[in-house]
């Protein structure tokens, strides 16, 4: 396993996280709908570019540990993973928070649409529980994949809906208040786990 180059030095926090990315499709896709909705709902802020959209699945910390050290780790755990490629599909756009508001993301509605993605999720944060990586699952957001950065109210609302299959795991870089996330490395999806269930809706 080649070793990842720790990134360069950065005036900022750093941001480390474990994310999987759309493919070329489904970010011209998510990157139109961006333009109509935001023109339509007359919706200021900065766009997130095509090429750095993504969805976050596990951080490694809120201000993390760049050393070679940390990215060997979380090279090992993500090489470690063993599940096949699976489509994840987002059918509604909301806005992260609403008090105070976050930026325009496009999530899932009942979330039927990431269930393989969440229960990646899961097991990927599970991995790197055991090698000492990363925040609880109770720190972890809610699957999202974020089009504007500033914050804006939205109601949620269904749209078309934008799939992909997800082939691979990635882990990204990028300093907080920069929009310029950078791909340190990337593992194919192959193989199979045993991940964990998923509780049925309503029930605690």
């Amino acid at each position: 396993m080649m070793p990842l180059d720790p990134p360069a030095p950065t005036t900022g926090a750093d941001r480390l996280f474990f994310a999987v990315l759309p493919d070329d499709y489904a970010s011209s896709q998510a990157d139109r709908f961006r333009q109509r909705f935001c023109q339509q709902q007359g919706v200021a802020g900065t766009p997130v570019r095509p090429e750095h959209l993504h969805v976050t699945l596990c951080p490694l910390g809120p201000q993390a540990d760049v050393s070679a050290a940390t990215l060997a780790m979380a090279a090992q755990v993500a090489a470690a993973l063993r599940m096949p490629p699976f489509e994840v599909e987002f059918d509604a756009v909301t806005c992260l928070r609403r008090t105070p508001p976050g930026g325009v993301a496009l999530a899932s509605v009942g979330e039927s649409g990431l269930r393989p993605l969440l229960a990646f999720q899961q097991t990927l944060a599970a991995a790197m529980a055991r090698g000492g990586l990363g925040e609880s699952a109770e720190q972890i957001a809610p699957l999202h994949m974020t089009l504007v950065q500033e914050p804006t109210f939205v109601e949620q609302q269904f749209i078309r809906p934008i799939a992909w299959t997800v082939r691979e795991l990635v882990l990204i870089h990028s300093a907080v208040g920069q929009m310029r996330p950078v791909t340190l490395g990337r593992w194919p999806l192959y193989g199979a786990v045993r991940a964990p269930a998923l509780e049925p809706e309503g029930m605690s």
